[in-house]
């Protein structure tokens, strides 16, 4: 007997996965996943998006009623075209969603990879039964998924939560191509380049540090384990990444007065060198009332967000039977 189940593609610029679901009621059970290298080129990395869901769904037996797809923007969820995203170069102007639907002959929707985490943080996350939750990326980027009054909110060209782009000072690490900005202090990229910045100064000032024996492989990573062990100028940097993200979400909960900002990759795992500064910031600089009504935390998905996130699009669209969540 076949199940009844949704298809995720989670398209990154370095990684892709294929989920699986099954669709148990109002519910979804993540059945199965396939996890590759990103190929070269949009035919190239469609066909074995293509190939590894059809080996999911003959694997387990599974009808498919919708395929949902998350992916950093640009992009139009209107016309399911991909935009020339930074991180797909040659993906210029593609339609991805017409293809499939053909292929497959089910609703097909395309999301942006921010809204997509939105979408299950506050369906099956930290968010469910809120009515205004915004998820924040803090991975590779820095960009924000909103939920406003129980709906997703896009803006008018599918625009809406780029907060990366927000200038928090008038120099600093390049982020979303601007110094200074929440996604240069705030990102997996940004954070590596403030390190680099930063080091620079503290060896040119005679001062020794972990982050100096390999100054070719700095990232956020590299900074967590150095602040572990006790590293002056790792801590620093945490300290000013906090208070940068503090800032930033102030921002958020002074405009938009959400119920919870919910957090993803870095964040969830430099939770203990981050959060302190953060708060400080927040205290200075939000409205206490707003501040005092917003939870702030890791999402409660994890590292499996991005799944999640492809199943969240795929159940709107075939709850909906349209082409959009």
């Amino acid at each position: 007997m076949m199940t009844q189940g949704l298809v995720g593609w989670d398209i990154g610029g370095t990684k892709c996965a294929v989920v699986l679901g099954s669709l148990v009621g109002d519910d979804v059970r993540l059945i199965d996943r396939r996890q590759f290298p990103t190929p070269p080129g949009f035919t190239n990395t469609v066909e074995r998006l293509n190939d590894a869901s059809q080996e999911l769904i003959d694997a387990h037996r599974v009808t498919p009623a919708a395929i949902g797809v998350a992916c950093g923007g640009p992009l139009n969820t209107h016309t399911g075209r991909i935009l020339s995203p930074p991180n797909l170069p040659g993906w210029d102007d593609v339609d991805l969603v017409t293809p499939l639907r053909e292929r497959w002959g089910v609703p097909v929707a395309l999301e942006n990879d921010a809204n997509a985490g939105a979408l299950a943080e506050w369906r099956w996350g930290g968010g469910r039964g809120l009515a205004h939750v915004i998820f924040l990326t803090f991975g590779t980027g820095m960009g924000a998924g909103l939920i406003l009054n129980g709906r997703l909110y896009r803006g008018t060209r599918d625009l809406a939560g780029e907060i990366g782009h927000l200038r928090l000072a008038e120099s600093g690490p390049v982020g979303f191509g601007k110094a200074g900005s929440f996604e240069g202090f705030c990102s997996g990229g940004g954070i590596a380049r403030l390190a680099a910045m930063r080091l620079a100064a503290w060896r040119q000032a005679g001062k020794a540090s972990l982050l100096a024996s390999e100054p070719w492989d700095l990232s956020a990573e590299r900074v967590g384990w150095a602040a572990q062990t006790g590293d002056v100028l790792a801590c620093a940097i945490w300290e000013e990444v906090g208070r940068r993200l503090g800032q930033g979400l102030a921002v958020l909960i002074d405009v938009l007065n959400p119920q919870l900002i919910a957090l993803g990759s870095i964040y969830r795992r430099q939770q203990a060198w981050i959060e302190p500064a953060m708060r400080r910031a927040l205290a200075a600089e939000a409205i206490a009332a707003a501040y005092q009504a917003c939870r702030i935390e890791p999402t409660a998905l994890g590292e499996a967000i991005g799944d999640w996130g492809s199943l969240a699009v795929a159940y709107v669209a075939a709850e909906s039977r349209t082409s959009r969540p």
